[in-house]
């Protein structure tokens, strides 16, 4: 949590992504993990601080942090098919639109936000990935920011995974998006 952390109080980057691609390259992070949480939540917030049309304070990272730490409990995808990084993505919004239960669309906003990020998560499951699960969420979450917040983050190249062996249940290899080799890119164009 202290690199995280730290990297998100720091860092001057616009594109979640790329934020996230750094804390997810620390070689002390597993490959899969309820770390995984926070860097999506903390990649996102601080991508926004930093395009500035928000003001994000470091109490409403933390916030987001503790809320995420409520929910984002290891094996729980498994166990009750919630990923640790939808309710993280569902704090983010909150936390921007200001939700509390009782809220209309406020709410509502939040609660789109997480049911899209399950649905990413879901069609990339078999077997679990952390890392595409935050890939993926970033980009909903990107493209829900623009479009219910009017707030524009840039999004960089594609992602080409460098964790293909370090999967300890199995790359999915060719099933998903961020996997490339040489003959998967030729069979794309």
């Amino acid at each position: 949590m202290k690199v995280i952390e730290d990297i998100v109080f720091t860092t001057t980057l616009q594109d979640p992504v790329e934020i996230s691609e750094v804390m997810m390259s620390h070689p002390g992070l597993p490959m899969l993990g309820c770390q995984h949480a926070y860097i999506a939540a903390g990649a996102l917030l601080a991508a926004i601080k930093n395009e500035g049309s928000r003001e994000i304070t470091k109490e409403e990272i933390r916030e987001v942090f503790e809320r995420t730490e409520r929910q984002a409990v290891g094996g729980y995808c498994g166990l009750t098919g919630v990923c640790g990084i939808a309710p993280a993505i569902g704090a983010c919004f909150s936390i921007l639109v200001g939700s509390k239960c009782g809220k209309d669309l406020e709410q509502k906003i939040t609660m789109e936000a997480v049911t899209r990020v399950m649905g990413v998560i879901t069609d990339l499951t078999g077997p679990s990935c952390c890392k595409a699960y935050v890939r993926a969420s970033l980009s909903v979450a990107i493209s829900l920011l623009k479009e219910r917040l009017g707030i524009i983050l840039p999004v960089g190249d594609s992602i080409t995974c460098s964790y293909v062996t370090k999967h300890p249940h199995g790359c999915r290899g060719i099933q998903c998006p961020y996997f490339k080799d040489e003959i998967t890119s030729l069979l794309r164009i």
